[in-house]
């Protein structure tokens, strides 16, 4: 119900109460619901459209170790021996299986402080779209699901915008699957460590489109430092078995939350995106 007691929430509805009219609003809908679209950003260019795809290669997996839990890594002391995971295993393991090997994973500080480690949420069945962000909050922490917070709502709204649901043709993970310290931004060594888990998910899921939300996840699948602002706006690919999936970059949630002005360039990369999955659809006959 609204709060006047009229009935359900229309989608402008819900996005005013969050903060996020006009910038989430599809045009179709708004005209539907008479509402103007004055700050809709202009969809992206036609030679932005076009640019070539970058060739991404398909990172190496790393030796993924399972050190027994340890206090050495804080107190300065020699960290325990590790034994890395036999050659293989994680390629075969399916949903069962790698939840098990996240949820009990002593690869890397990071086990040491979580309450558990959040693999992911959402469609497995081969979703039209994977949202991948940088590493689980005290929220996720504590409920064991991506994005539940503040940044999670707004993720939430933005997918609603675009006629989204998460766990609807959308799975929605993280670089690392434990939480750093103080929510401070995944070390580029605790998301090379993760990076198998995360490029199992990938192989398991078989996404048609991918979006990265932030620098953390930029690194950890495109292997790419450069500054976000120079990788929005044209495609890039990661290989899957030789097969390219097309990958958008955007600002993460939290970030936007900080800084309001750049939810307009992210209702650009949302608009893009859906451009690239119409258009990967056309090619597959889909």
């Amino acid at each position: 119900m609204n709060h006047n007691g009229e009935g359900p929430m229309g989608n402008l509805e819900i996005l005013h109460e969050m903060g996020l009219t006009p910038l989430w609003v599809l045009r179709g809908q708004a005209e539907e619901e008479g509402e103007a679209m004055d700050a809709v950003a202009p969809d992206e260019s036609a030679a932005a459209a076009a640019a070539p795809v970058a060739d991404m290669p398909r990172t190496q997996r790393p030796s993924l170790v399972l050190p027994p839990a340890s206090a050495a890594a804080f107190s300065g002391a020699a960290p325990a021996a590790r034994t890395p995971l036999p050659a293989g295993s994680l390629d075969a393991m399916g949903w069962d299986e790698l939840q098990n090997a996240v949820a009990t994973c002593q690869a890397c500080a990071l086990c040491q402080q979580r309450k558990q480690a959040v693999l992911g949420v959402g469609d497995r069945q081969q979703p039209d779209w994977m949202f991948i962000g940088e590493g689980p909050g005290a929220d996720e922490d504590e409920q064991g699901e991506p994005f539940v917070g503040q940044a999670g709502k707004l993720l939430d709204a933005m997918l609603a915008a675009i006629d989204l649901q998460r766990g609807r043709g959308v799975y929605i993970g993280n670089a690392v699957k434990c939480r750093p310290p103080g929510n401070r931004t995944p070390e580029a060594a605790e998301m090379d460590t993760c990076r198998p888990y995360l490029q199992r998910q990938i192989e398991l899921l078989q996404p048609k489109l991918i979006v990265l939300l932030g620098r953390a996840a930029v690194h950890s699948v495109l292997a790419q430092e450069r500054p976000l602002a120079s990788l929005r706006g044209r495609p890039h690919e990661y290989l899957l078995n030789g097969r390219p999936i097309p990958v958008v970059v955007t600002y993460h949630p939290a970030y936007l939350l900080r800084n309001l002005t750049d939810k307009a360039r992210a209702w650009e990369d949302l608009c893009f995106a859906r451009r690239l999955l119409a258009d990967a659809r056309r090619q597959a006959g889909g």
